[in-house]
């Protein structure tokens, strides 16, 4: 590998680093300007001023707020996420297994979402112009219209109550039996991939496009290939890029963003987790399930930037 993509690579990495570290400032300001008192919620308004001024002690709540944040960003660093306020729970452990949950419904949503979404992209492009064309970008467009909840909703009404194919909570346990974990997540997994199928054929539809205005497609064309040979061999190689940051951006989001899904559908992930645990003003958990929602988007987006980088040609062959 060529010394101009190392020296992009690790800028890349770095600004990733920088950008988590800036986020987590922003997640811990946030928590600590939140309204209401923390030894408030957790020990009722039937609490006494001793016993709220001990709760107060005891939880650092009385420090200066930077050195509270160093103390929380020292444990993280070292894996320690702290212990839940609400429960008493080591909040690393509780994670766990709901992160493990929410890769596992993020997974199977990409297994069908992305192939699904480049193969319509691919579809459109053949037929651009086309009644095909025009079919599959108004689903999509449409699909794109509608929010998380309504979808998640829509899927609930038919799918489980109206004809009680699948359930409407998705209940998953350690050590579930696959083909029941499949079927319980089935609904949500649905949801997601409607969420994100839509985006990802638009956009891969358009780099290809883009791609196709190329005078090198121009005289694959003149040259006899058919229509579905040039966007295969031509095209759709030299849009991979861009196809690449669009399918990276949408798998963060279908793991970041899945808070809704989980909510309605009752998945024990970290969605689920993050809102319980906001009812209850446990800053901990919030900071935690935040932060690791950060790094997972960061991460995501520092993959994609590095597989364009690798698959640009202008830099894999310098002249």
């Amino acid at each position: 590998m060529s010394s101009p993509i190392l020296k992009l690579i690790a800028q890349r990495i770095a600004l990733g680093i920088l950008l988590l570290l800036a986020i987590s400032v922003l997640i811990f300001a946030g928590t600590q300007i939140l309204p209401g008192d923390v030894a408030q919620a957790i020990l009722g308004q039937s609490a006494t001023p001793e016993s709220l001024a001990n709760l107060r002690e005891q939880l650092g709540l009385n420090d200066p707020a930077y050195v509270r944040y160093f103390h929380w960003l020292g444990g993280v660093l070292t894996g320690d996420l702290g212990t839940a306020m609400s429960s008493g729970q080591d909040i690393a452990t509780s994670i766990k297994s709901r992160l493990w949950n929410t890769l596992f419904l993020a997974f199977w949503a990409a297994i069908v979402a992305v192939p699904l979404a480049i193969i319509l992209g691919l579809i459109a492009v053949r037929y651009r112009n086309g009644w095909v064309d025009k079919l599959i970008s108004g689903l999509a467009l449409a699909s794109t219209s509608f929010p998380e909840f309504f979808i998640g909703y829509v899927l609930v009404y038919f799918f489980a109550v109206k004809w009680q194919i699948f359930p409407g909570i998705s209940t998953v346990y350690e050590g579930m039996p696959f083909g029941e974990r499949m079927q319980a997540i089935a609904l949500p997994a649905t949801a997601l991939t409607l969420v994100v199928l839509a985006h990802m054929m638009r956009m891969t539809r358009a780099a290809i496009l883009n791609v196709m205005q190329s005078a090198y497609v121009e005289t694959a064309e003149l040259k006899g290939l058919s229509a579905f040979n040039v966007i295969r061999k031509h095209a759709f190689p030299n849009a991979i890029a861009p196809i690449i940051n669009v399918v990276m951006l949408n798998l963060a989001y279908l793991i970041v963003g899945v808070v809704v899904v989980e909510v309605i559908f009752v998945y024990p992930g970290m969605g689920q987790y993050l809102v319980d645990h906001v009812t209850k003003r446990d800053v901990p958990v919030v900071q935690a399930v935040g932060l690791i929602f950060a790094a997972v988007y960061i991460s995501l987006n520092i993959i994609a930037d590095i597989a364009a980088i690798v698959a640009n040609p202008r830099l894999r062959h310098p002249k």
